[in-house]
């Protein structure tokens, strides 16, 4: 049991460490296209492989019915489309210390929407965990210098990041309602088809096949990374991991996400790795192990008893 629960820890581990080569991505993307576009290239690519797994792995699938057709549309809509054209508007226009830090919020809201709408409980070790992973991500992002948030104050981007956060949390609590009956490659294929369609008709209005042509070939590249390992193995992984351990537990593990586009900008854009982003890393890791170790503070807690 302890063995699948870390093989289920490191697949979350690897979904979201795989979610930050999306900010690399996805900059390379919005120099050919425009956000929209960028969102429904990703995930019409994700359809075509998505389906296909689906019917092989799927034999005895569970027809949905009106009312799972309608979650899986909110699923399409707010985590794939609206959540989506936020994060690339973010990627071309927003300084990567706001995003990275709104994005980083997450869990705090995914854990309150799951205490609320699905019950689950909320314990010492989630806010504990949460906690320090933001006190990291926030360390990583702002170079040590946590102050310079205060000094850069608010702007229009900050409401479209926003957006992206409501966006992600209600798609995670809504996904782990669709997970009782669905499994997580059905969940993820449908949700993905009613994203894609969402998405359509901004990519018609803003895209011409003058820009398809002309767009180069390290585009292309982006687009199929976020299609085949961002989007199809990562979602299975993420959504797996939500059915096994809880949306609130699952959610620390986004914290993941902005150490692994640190490390990734260091590697593919020369960025410095800096002190304060091996500390913030630390701190990140450190949240999600207390966060997903239910027993860490029990075990203590005993031992001090013990001893006097």
């Amino acid at each position: 049991m302890k063995k699948k629960q870390w093989l289920i820890y490191g697949m979350l581990i690897f979904a979201t460490a795989t979610w930050g080569s999306a900010f690399i991505a996805g900059k390379i993307a919005v120099q050919d296209f425009e956000p929209a576009t960028v969102a429904f290239l990703r995930f019409l690519g994700a359809s075509v492989l998505l389906f296909p797994l689906m019917w092989l792995t799927e034999k005895n699938r569970i027809r949905p019915t009106l009312k799972d057709y309608s979650l899986f549309a909110v699923l399409g809509l707010t985590g794939i489309a609206l959540y989506n054209i936020c994060f690339f508007i973010a990627t071309k226009h927003a300084p990567v210390i706001k995003s990275s830090l709104f994005i980083a919020s997450n869990p705090v809201l995914i854990v309150l929407l799951s205490g609320i709408f699905l019950k689950e409980t909320i314990t010492k070790n989630h806010i504990i965990g949460m906690v320090t992973a933001l006190i990291g991500v926030t360390f990583i992002i702002t170079d040590g210098h946590i102050l310079s948030l205060v000094e850069i104050g608010f702007e229009t981007i900050d409401f479209v990041l926003l957006g992206a956060v409501i966006c992600w949390a209600l798609y995670s609590v809504v996904g782990k309602v669709v997970l009782k009956k669905f499994s997580s490659v059905e969940s993820t294929t449908y949700a993905v088809a009613f994203g894609t369609l969402f998405l359509l008709p901004f990519a018609l209005v803003e895209t011409t096949w003058k820009d398809v042509q002309h767009a180069d070939i390290s585009t292309w590249i982006a687009i199929a990374h976020m299609s085949i390992f961002v989007t199809v193995v990562a979602f299975i992984m993420y959504y797996y991991g939500i059915k096994e351990i809880g949306a609130a537990k699952a959610s620390i593990f986004i914290n993941v996400m902005p150490v692994s586009a640190v490390l990734m900008a260091t590697i593919f854009l020369n960025e410095t790795f800096t002190l304060a982003h091996g500390i913030g890393a630390a701190f990140v890791l450190s949240g999600v192990y207390i966060g997903t170790n239910t027993k860490i503070f029990k075990k203590k807690i005993s031992t001090f008893k013990r001893a006097i």
